[in-house]
């Protein structure tokens, strides 16, 4: 229970207003607005002033002129998802963050999976400003300052706050787009015990949650202390346990039929069509043996590795390599998995005592022990070599004849050797300590220290040893090379004859084994699946283990009151918040050893063959600020000015990294009458690149290309696209009218480059403004509605250009004279993409707009006997989302495109009688265009029209809760996406209908505010 009745008495009619419903489920999450409540709707007790997120000046009501959408701890509880960002990802302005599937398998970052970060307004998670009580929190990514939620302990949050613009002039750098601050429940009294088991109607995804606090007052209610833990475990789900992830879904390709008869495209007929059965043309997961190559080029597998006949399937020209049926590997198995694996585990204690009637100190500490697991692909041959003095070749493969080769090519996905899989075991620790009271009646302090840490360990599985795994790939027959050696004595070429590695066919000619001597290498059979020796593995193949630690310090301090003792203005006392912090962020990767080392013919390679060359990854930075606040009540409780004041913050930054940098804002209110409130603001703030952006060494990256200059892709591009692909292509010596990169293998492998920081960068710099209207109808009692717009205009913004991004740049700009195609080798006998540099630049910008719409409507017909409705929505409204990647570069209009619709909504009504409660809740989410604008507008006939739009959706939500009569226990049941929607066809997940499908859950809670002693 919270000791506090003053706080107690704000709760209440903040509820009664409508904004936060009383034991209100909201699977949905249709957020609450801002309150409008002043001091003299308070009952006539001591007034406590509080403090609003967007500000540190305290103040006795809730109201403020920045758009604040709150989620509730009931919101939470009642929407049966213990992940909060898979909560606070319905909402309008947090819709596109990183949620369980970007956190798995393929789709996750590399040293990310299990993490989850908040993306506010599609700006990015290192935009979004991740408070907890108003303060920083330490980051859950190495060398980034994004939080990762699963940190946060969901049992002890009261409430969560959303707010859209600018806030670099309260809280610092980073919340360009606006801040997430999680308030955490604090002065706990009593018991609380809460668990919950849910699955899913697929009878996976089991997640189960328990948690249990408890806390006490002493000494006369002058202290208290509150302990808590918390458990979350959920299973891991496989890509192909739902129905769009396995082979025989429908997947959007290339259509085969057209073309005419020359090649090119055919306008008459879809360029994308749905097949089923797609899969990753000319390999199978025990290999696809190649022996000869055709007249005409081509390289068509002929037999599988056991030695049967291979089935090429139908191929599917300009797909990217590409069939339909046949022996191919099915390219949904290299997705690994929907949802990793996680378990969490939570300790958190919060301590306060009043030392004196004016100074109080208060303390935290939170430690998370985080475990979680994803698998992802398998590592692949394309075109390796084996010589025909190998042994292990098939009978009748070797007498179909090796002659051309000299022995076989192969193609294989390499799932008997174990997919590259990630194991993470994360700690982390955070504490808080400090002090706040009165300096005077009208003036308060808070002095506080903030020091984070996160160690992170991850393995990454089975990773092929290159010199290794060509070593034993060149196996022979001892018997043919030395005397006195019966025939069938099988060994690596390297052992017999003890010197180079001699396999001509890989381009290891003449080079030296550099990860073990002859003697120790253990004969590889690839020849059908799951034929190689477990000895033969342990050879090739290696985990590595990398480490991070992330540190944070902060210690900041403030005072904030009012002027009421000298003068006040006609709408009150002046209100003012000022103070300095001083931060130091550092961030220290250590890769494994094997991952670092480097091969001795290519600085920028590493002996793995299928990671990239990492390297040690440290950095730091600190910075010193001071702040301030300034609220000017110009005129109070008079006709045509019911209120009407402004707010004016700035902060000065001084950077160990950027120098110093300035931001600032004005908001401001008028209320005519009680029942209309305008609000608006506008915000300069700033961004300092964070460590990885800076200071990323010269390490390796692997990316997929779709090659602009591909004759698929001609017409989807800037004007100048057809012409500068051909003047690149020609200008290498390469017959640009038979380039297609799209039907060669080679060309559609992912590819190896570089990557590396940029100490050069600057401070992101964003515009926003916002305006808005709250309407209490007095004639309406219980009625709420709220709509805000804003605006966001981020400019000099730090990004690294992907692959796509920098060979698109390249041909569409007006010249090839340009930064982007100094940044990728082209070979100049294929045309095809060899190489290319990736680093973070300052580029143009970023801008989005849109509005938020909220209605709360709460009422007990009947004078209450037939019980209490809450009903409440919130609707957002995404009017522009443009983005110029890096300058030179062409806008990028997202708005409406997959991942970002126009339309965003939820909504619920909640019905409670006595001692039962009934929730019905409901999301939607809008058409979104399923190809992006330009290449619909550059290829009309790109698909069938009925599949240019993914249609809107509503996923449905029931709940039921059944109280004791003491109201000291619970028990609840609900059902999540009743209907069973899931992602339409030809998608595996997110465009706002998750994988999961429905899903069931029941649980209980019991709370009491007696300890017993």
């Amino acid at each position: 229970m919270i000791k506090n009745d003053v706080r107690r008495r704000h709760a209440q009619l903040m509820l009664t207003a409508g904004l936060i419903g009383l034991s209100v489920g909201m699977p949905s999450v249709a957020a609450a607005q801002d309150a409008v409540i002043t001091a003299d709707e308070v009952a006539e007790e001591e007034v406590e002033d509080i403090v609003v997120t967007g500000t540190r000046i305290q103040r006795p009501e809730a109201a403020t002129a920045t758009p604040v959408v709150s989620v509730t701890a009931e919101n939470i509880v009642q929407s049966g998802i213990n992940n909060v960002s898979e909560l606070l990802a319905q909402s309008p302005a947090l819709f596109n963050s990183e949620t369980n599937f970007d956190a798995a398998g393929s789709q996750a970052r590399t040293g990310a999976a299990g993490v989850n970060l908040l993306n506010l307004r599609n700006l990015g998670a290192n935009r979004t400003l991740v408070l907890v009580d108003g303060r920083r929190h330490i980051a859950g990514v190495s060398g980034e300052a994004a939080v990762d939620t699963n940190t946060i302990p969901v049992s002890l949050i009261e409430r969560v706050d959303i707010l859209t613009g600018g806030v670099s002039s309260v809280y610092g750098a980073d919340g360009v787009s606006g801040v997430v601050n999680f308030i955490m429940r604090r002065d706990f009294e009593g018991i609380d015990i809460r668990a919950q088991n849910g699955v899913s109607d697929f009878g996976d995804a089991e997640s189960r949650f328990f948690s249990a606090t408890i806390g006490k007052n002493f000494a006369d209610d002058r202290g208290n202390f509150t302990l808590n833990y918390e458990y979350r475990d959920d299973a891991r789900v496989g890509y192909g346990d739902r129905p769009n992830g396995r082979f025989e879904a429908d997947t959007l390709v290339r259509n085969p039929d057209g073309f005419l008869a020359d090649g090119t495209d055919d306008p008459n007929k879809p360029d994308f069509v749905f097949l089923n059965r797609i899969g990753y043309s000319d390999s199978a997961p025990g290999g696809a043996i190649i022996i000869r190559q055709t007249p005409d080029g081509d390289l068509p597998p002929d037999f599988l590795g056991s030695g049967l006949p291979y089935d090429r399937g139908i191929f599917l020209p300009q797909s990217g390599f590409l069939a339909q049926g046949g022996d191919n590997t099915p390219i949904n198995d290299y997705q690994g998995d929907l949802q990793a694996g996680t378990e969490h585990h939570s300790f958190n204690a919060f301590f306060n005592y009043q030392l004196t009637p004016d100074i109080r100190f208060f303390a935290e500490g939170k430690y998370v022990k985080s475990e979680n697991f994803t698998i992802a692909q398998p590592s692949f041959d394309f075109f390796t070599y084996i010589s025909e003095d190998n042994p292990l070749i098939p009978a009748n493969i070797r007498a179909a004849g090796l002659d051309q080769f000299g022995g076989l090519l192969f193609n294989r996905d390499n799932f008997d050797f174990g997919t590259r899989d990630e194991n993470f075991e994360r700690d982390l620790y955070r504490t808080v300590i400090g002090f706040d009271g009165n300096v005077s009646d009208n003036v308060k302090f808070e002095a506080s220290y903030v020091y984070g840490r996160n160690d992170t360990t991850y393995i990454s599985t089975n990773q092929r040893i290159e010199d290794r795994y060509f070593a034993a790939l060149d196996v022979v027959d001892v018997g043919q090379f030395r005397t006195g050696v019966a025939n069938g004595v099988f060994d690596c070429r390297v052992n017999v004859d003890g010197g180079a590695l001699a396999d001509a066919g890989n381009g290891n000619y003449g080079e030296a084994p550099q990860t073990f001597t002859p003697g120790q290498c253990v004969p590889l059979n690839i020849f059908g699946e799951g034929v190689a020796s477990q000895a033969a593995l342990d050879f090739i193949l290696t985990d590595t283990e990398n480490e991070y630690r992330i540190e944070q310090h902060v210690a900041n301090a403030f005072i904030s009151g009012d002027f009421g003792k000298f003068f006040e203005l006609p709408g009150g006392a002046i209100n003012f918040a000022f103070g300095g912090e001083y931060r130091k962020e550092s961030s220290n990767f250590r890769p494994d050893a094997i991952s670092t080392q480097v091969t001795d013919f290519d600085p920028d390679s590493g002996v793995l063959a299928d990671l990239a060359l990492l390297a040690p990854e440290r950095g730091s930075f600190d910075v010193w600020e001071v702040f301030g606040e300034i609220n000017v009540p110009i005129l109070a409780d008079r006709p045509f000015f019911e209120v009407l004041e402004f707010t004016v913050a700035g902060r000065y930054s001084d950077y160990s990294t950027v120098g110093t940098t300035e931001a600032w804002s004005v908001n401001g209110q008028w209320a005519p009458i009680r029942d209309i409130r305008f609000r608006g603001g506008y915000s300069e703030s700033v961004r300092a690149p964070n460590i990885t952006e800076l200071f990323a060494p010269r390490s390796g990256t692997f990316a997929f290309i779709n090659d602009p200059c591909g004759p698929e892709n001609l017409n989807q591009g800037t004007s100048f696209r057809a012409a500068n692909c051909r003047a690149l292509i020609e200008g290498l010596g390469v017959d640009f009218d038979t380039f297609d990169p799209a039907s060669d293998i080679n060309a559609s492998a992912s590819r190896e480059g570089i990557f590396s920081g940029n100490r050069n960068l600057t401070e992101e710099g964003a515009t926003t403004w916002t305006a808005g209207v709250i309407l209490q109808p007095s004639f309406v009692p219980g009625l709420t509605v709220t709509g805000d717009w804003y605006d966001i205009r981020l400019t000099n913004a730090v990004r690294t250009a992907t692959l796509n991004e920098t060979a698109q740049f390249c041909v569409d700009s007006a010249t090839l004279d340009n930064v982007f195609c100094d940044l990728i080798e082209r070979s100049t006998s294929t045309g095809f993409v060899s190489n290319y540099e990736l680093s973070p630049q300052n580029v143009a910008f970023i801008e989005t707009a849109g509005a938020d719409v909220t209605v709360n409507y709460a009422f007990e017909p009947g004078d209450g006997k037939l019980g209490r409705f809450n009903l409440r929505g919130t609707v957002g409204y995404l009017d522009k989302l443009l983005v110029l990647p890096a300058n030179g570069g062409i806008v990028d209009d997202n708005q409406g495109e997959n991942g970002s619709p126009e339309w965003v909504g939820t909504a619920d009504i909640t019905w409670s009688l006595d001692n039962v409660t009934l929730n019905y809740g409901v999301q939607y989410v809008g058409d979104q265009l399923r190809f992006e604008r330009d290449q619909i507008a550059g290829d009309p006939d790109i698909a069938a029209p009925e599949f240019l739009v993914i249609n809107d959706r509503f996923i449905h939500d029931l709940r039921a809760e059944f109280t004791t009569d003491n109201e000291q226990a619970s028990f609840f049941l609900g059902v999540n996406n009743f209907t069973n929607e899931l992602p339409i066809r030809g998608i595996a997940s997110q465009s706002g209908v998750g994988w999961l499908g429905r899903y069931f859950y029941a649980g209980l809670r019991i709370n009491t505010d007696q300890l017993g002693f």
